[in-house]
């Protein structure tokens, strides 16, 4: 079995090796609309941009848990309405901690 197993890896290795469009596909530069890149497609980013990646992750969740919410809330009564604003309060101290460290400013 494990003879048939490495024999169809590398067939499969070499059967892309030949039907692949381009050998050595890093000496290929990266497709950018037509034009070459500015800078290394591995750049490091500021890190300002990681903070509102968070902020924008945890908006990204509270989607997450607010659809299945929206289906059970009429269900659930209040007690379901009540617990989404806890939610919702906790969401927005994240916001309210990304605005004053400055995450929101553009400049």
């Amino acid at each position: 079995m494990l003879v048939l197993a490495v024999g169809a890896v590398a067939g499969l290795r070499q059967l892309h090796r030949l039907t692949a469009v381009r050998a050595q596909p890093l000496l290929a530069g990266p497709f950018l609309s037509g034009g070459t890149p500015d800078e290394h497609a591995l750049s490091r980013f500021h890190a300002r941009w990681y903070a509102l990646t968070l902020l924008f992750l945890a908006f990204d969740v509270e989607m997450l848990f607010m659809y299945p919410w929206a289906v059970v809330v009429a269900k659930m009564g209040a007690a379901a309405v009540a617990e989404m604003f806890v939610f919702l309060g906790l969401l927005m101290c994240g916001v309210l901690y990304a605005w004053r460290e400055g995450t929101l400013r553009w400049a």
